[in-house]
């Protein structure tokens, strides 16, 4: 089974400049997706794709190979999916032709070599999964029937119309959430059949909250340092 990391980083951040490069405690944000994907048992080949000449350095000077993207592939509005076409594209006129490929996004850093075994192994397991994705349970507070709107004249009301019949968190179903996401893994075939991340046929990879935190702010890098220093020594 040959599986291909892929790791798209493109150097036009808003929210932090140079995001991917943001140190967390004391580290470049992409180093923790370069060791995951480095350390995982199943993962033969990594590529970085990005159109940042510093982001493509700090790459290779970690020894992961690194594949420039066009500039019309790196606006914060491109589909990823027109990024891994480009990509699968190049590959396979190298002669190179995965069966599975995992997105892994340089925004969750508390994702680790575990997750991504565990995530691919549960994706091969399943004979009928073409493939999976990581979520993380949505707290009962922000689920869609739990949650209230404001009417023109200032009351409120339930923005679901059956709302007020869940009265205990008993009555409530499990809803999960994307968690950045931190890992895609999908069949090549099904990927080229759907054009589409989540195959005919997606599993779930369930992360816990703590693992979850998704970089897109200072305040996330801040939760992120917290947490780890927590790892470190939770007697605080």
């Amino acid at each position: 089974m040959e599986i291909l990391a892929i790791i798209p980083a493109r150097g036009g951040s808003k929210g932090i400049k140079k995001k991917n490069m943001a140190l967390l405690n004391g580290q470049p944000l992409l180093k923790y997706t370069f060791d995951a994907a480095r350390k995982s048992r199943f993962i033969n080949k990594i590529i970085l794709s990005t159109d940042d000449n510093d982001f493509a350095a700090y790459g290779a000077d970690n020894g992961i190979e690194v594949c420039m993207r066009p500039s019309e592939l790196a606006g914060d509005k491109t589909p990823m999916k027109d990024v891994i076409d480009h990509h699968l594209s190049e590959l396979k006129q190298a002669g190179y032709e995965p069966d599975i490929f995992i997105l892994l996004q340089p925004t969750s850093p508390l994702r680790t070599e575990r997750h991504i075994d565990e995530a691919l192994e549960a994706l091969i397991n399943d004979e009928e999964a073409d493939a999976a994705v990581s979520v993380v349970d949505i707290p009962h507070e922000y689920l869609p029937m739990k949650i209230m709107k404001l009417k023109d004249d200032g009351s409120l009301i339930f923005y679901q119309d059956d709302g007020e019949k869940y009265t205990t968190r008993q009555e409530l179903p499990h809803l999960y959430a994307r968690n950045g996401a931190a890992i895609y893994a999908v069949y090549i075939k099904s990927y080229k059949e759907t054009h589409s991340l989540y195959g005919t046929r997606c599993i779930p990879y369930i992360m816990n909250e703590e693992e979850s935190v998704d970089i897109d702010t200072a305040y996330d890098l801040f939760i992120a340092e917290c947490i780890m220093k927590w790892r470190r020594d939770p007697s605080g």
